[in-house]
């Protein structure tokens, strides 16, 4: 049998669909799993008839691949990924490359490259987006580390990732943890732009009464319009035509509202305080899942604290187009979030990120490809030190354009007791971003009453600190 050019440890779903997406682009590979089981499983029914060799140890499996080796692993975030690096490590020689495709903590990328270049061995941490069909087909990559490792990689990682009209949907992120950091950033809006969706269902179904159809109805036509574009759009617009054989009832309206996370939202938002960003629109979206999960909570609570029980009273189609303006102006809100996060860490940590081609590598492939992101790309492309999204010609002129349908919105829902915990973020962002004096003029003069901590004054330079003892007069 043929040498084999790329191996796959982990045979889990994505592991699977990633190890068959590169065996179908001409590329002969070699797969382990722990589970012996799971692998002859795999031989004999996904994998049969394919270019694929399977090893039953992972000397076998190592001896079996062409030098340099270049090994995926796809086993579970955190400890597991360490588990399977220290039992390679004695067996591979110097230039072997290992990848880690799963959803690891950046800081722990960053801690096995700077281990295992070390040694003289490659480590590529890789952000994989696109869930099972995407592995199968065409996911987006973000592979940052060892460049050299990246180098030997390219040519079939650009043969395996979606493919756009300006190219493969991959690109060398950086050093270091840069790959999963940007994916980590990835996740974090797509976080939030699952919550700006939900919400504008939720407004559209409760505000104002749409049925299952007519919310398909809406969403599709949603997904014809240059902004709103996307897949998740398309998804949800699926979801809402979907009956359930059981009951005959759409199964949205069957589904639990308690809402899982697997933590990368989460690391969003340390990252974000760690690094002194506001990401207010993924912070209200991680919220929103938590509160979703006090379920017995909030039954017992709804006899006892009421609110509106009305329902809009507008012009029905003025007011689905204004939902539409203020799901637009909020989602380039919690992208420009994620942008300036990617910024600051890309200095911060010398990554050297091109915000540009990050937005290009994301359209397709990807859980949050949309038609927008193009214009993204464009903004970045035109001023790669643009300080924010939102300042870029055409989302400026967007934003201002539709602000009033936006403002609207969140009167009408907070009128009639509607959470929208994401459009307000995004909107308290707007505001703030584009206000010249804050009120933290009074928390600054708060801090140094009771805790002495000082506080700039308007007129003087920046960089002079007072103190006042406010009890004197």
């Amino acid at each position: 049998m043929t040498a084999r050019t790329f191996g796959v440890i982990g045979l889990a779903v994505m592991g699977e669909n990633l190890a068959l997406n590169v065996e179908s682009r001409g590329f002969p590979i070699a797969v382990y799993n722990r589970t012996a089981a799971k692998t002859q499983q795999f031989m004999a029914s996904r994998a049969k008839d394919k270019d694929v060799q399977a090893a039953y140890s992972l000397a076998e499996f190592v001896q079996i691949l062409d030098r340099p080796r270049k090994i995926l692993v796809m086993v579970k975030a955190g400890k597991p990924v360490d588990a399977v690096i220290e039992q390679l490590k004695p067996l591979l020689e110097e230039g072997d490359t290992i990848i880690d495709g799963g959803n690891s903590l950046y800081g722990d990328t960053e801690r096995r490259t700077q281990d295992l270049e070390a040694t003289g061995l490659g480590f590529v941490g890789m952000g994989v987006s696109g869930g099972e069909e995407g592995a199968l087909n065409g996911p987006s990559l973000m592979p940052g580390g060892t460049k050299t490792s990246y180098n030997y990689l390219e040519p079939i990682l650009t043969k395996i990732a979606a493919q756009v009209d300006d190219g493969p949907c991959v690109t060398y992120i950086g050093p270091g943890g840069a790959g999963h950091y940007v994916k980590m950033v990835h996740n974090g809006i797509e976080y939030g732009d699952m919550q700006l969706i939900a919400e504008a269902y939720d407004i559209l179904q409760h505000g104002l009464g749409l049925d299952h159809l007519e919310l398909h109805q809406v969403f599709s036509e949603w997904n014809r319009t240059d902004e709103l574009n996307s897949f998740l759009i398309e998804i949800t617009a699926d979801i809402f035509k979907y009956i359930d054989k059981e009951t005959n009832r759409p199964l949205v309206d069957l589904i639990l509202d308690s809402a899982g996370q697997k933590g990368t939202g989460r690391w969003t938002i340390v990252s974000s305080l760690e690094l002194g960003v506001p990401i207010p629109t993924m912070y209200a979206a991680v919220n929103a899942r938590v509160m979703s999960s006090y379920k017995e909570e909030r039954v017992a609570a709804m006899s006892q604290l009421t609110g509106p029980q009305t329902k809009y009273d507008g012009d029905r189609n003025t007011f689905i187009n204004q939902v539409r303006d203020a799901l637009y102006c909020s989602k380039m809100c919690s992208y420009a979030q994620g942008m300036a996060l990617l910024g600051k860490a890309s200095t911060e940590y010398n990554y050297n990120l091109n915000l540009g081609e990050i937005a290009r590598i994301w359209k397709g492939g990807c859980i949050i490809r949309a038609g927008f992101l193009d214009k993204i790309k464009s903004a970045f492309q035109s001023d790669s030190h643009l300080p924010n999204l939102l300042l870029a010609a055409e989302f400026k002129q967007t934003i201002l354009e539709r602000q009033e349908a936006w403002r609207s919105v969140l009167a009408v829902a907070n009128k009639l007791g509607i959470p929208v915990p994401a459009f307000s973020a995004s909107l308290d962002y707007f505001d703030s971003y584009r206000r010249h004096r804050l009120p933290q003029n009074l928390t600054q003069a708060q801090r140094d009453y009771f805790g002495a901590h000082t506080y700039e004054r308007v007129d003087k330079p920046r960089g002079e600190f007072f103190h006042t003892e406010w009890t004197a007069q």
